[in-house]
């Protein structure tokens, strides 16, 4: 049995991730359990902070996707209620969530990232659209990859292979945010690398590479069983695998998270990678990344949360 006492899995929230998320609590909560740990997870609602002040948990495992689960607010909350909590501090989420922030940090730390374009909804509209996006397609060429600049589980994300395909492709993304992130697409494996820190500073987990069926790896195909075929560990050389590792390590470190992220990546032809985003709250779903990348590494989920969390709770 855990040394902790009760700890908090935070799922569900508001955000257009909800029924991710809750599936990610599920899981967590259930691998916590197998694991010994006394788990009680709750919603994002108004009886969480009575909750809270009425039973304080050891700590908090926050498995919310998107909006407040990433941006910084929650975790906020639980410094306000003394909640120890897994993950990144809220100035660090801040910056680790908005993508062309994250890009341009981790770009002067000397990582390869997309050449992009970060467009708000009102510049886009102020400037007359069609004018714009030309001037996109002349500066970065084409295929372009079209996503918010906030937000995860590629909703609002596109392929762009033609001028002709930006205008919808901009509309679907100012659906899902404000801002939209347009990036020159770069051509290669799409790997996954998940990163852990158990107290002796952070570690790359086994890449995982992802082959959607039908070549992208949108909303359907991360959450769908059997639309994506994974590979885990990636099938890449020792010096791409050592590269990626490297890559997500080092966005980990300089954008300031705290024990668990994910980063994704391009591998080109050249086996050079790309980054692309950084997720501080990685899916935690039958078909997410983390876990299979846990398994990869032959370490058991709920023993890894565990972990986690006790380092959470020795913060105090």
């Amino acid at each position: 049995m855990s040394d902790l006492g009760h700890v908090l899995v935070l799922a569900g929230g508001l955000s257009y991730e909800r029924e991710v998320s809750i599936r990610s609590g599920r899981r967590v909560a259930e691998a916590l359990r197998a694991a010994g740990v006394d788990v009680e997870t709750r919603d994002t609602d108004a009886t969480l902070v009575p909750a809270v002040l009425a039973d304080p948990p050891d700590a908090a495992f926050v498995t919310l996707h998107g909006g407040a689960g990433e941006d910084g607010a929650i975790r906020s909350v639980l410094e306000l209620l003394g909640v120890p909590y897994v993950g990144a501090t809220p100035d660090a989420c801040h910056v680790a969530f908005d993508k062309p922030t994250a890009k341009a940090v981790v770009g002067s730390w000397g990582l390869h990232t997309p050449d992009s374009v970060a467009l708000p909804k009102e510049t886009f509209h102020d400037l007359g659209a069609s004018a714009v996006l030309a001037r996109i397609v002349d500066r970065l060429g084409l295929p372009l990859f079209v996503k918010p600049s906030r937000g995860g589980s590629a909703l609002g994300a596109s392929i762009v292979r033609s001028a002709e395909e930006l205008p919808p492709a901009m509309v679907g993304c100012f659906a899902y945010g404000d801002t939209a992130l347009i990036e020159k697409y770069v051509q290669g494996v799409e790997v996954a690398v998940s990163v852990v820190d158990l107290g002796d500073g952070p570690v790359a987990l086994p890449p995982v590479e992802i082959l959607p069926d039908g070549g992208v790896y949108d909303y359907s195909a991360r959450y769908t069983a059997g639309r994506t075929e994974f590979f885990a560990p990636a099938r890449l050389t020792e010096e791409e695998t050592e590269a990626c590792a490297a890559m997500a390590v080092t966005a980990h470190t300089a954008l300031g998270l705290r024990d668990i992220s994910r980063t994704d990546l391009i591998v080109d032809a050249s086996g050079r990678p790309y980054f692309l985003e950084v997720n501080v709250a990685p899916g935690m779903t039958e078909t997410s990344l983390l876990p299979m990348a846990a398994e990869a590494a032959g370490r058991d989920l709920g023993i890894l949360c565990r972990g986690l969390l006790e380092i959470a709770a020795q913060r105090g």
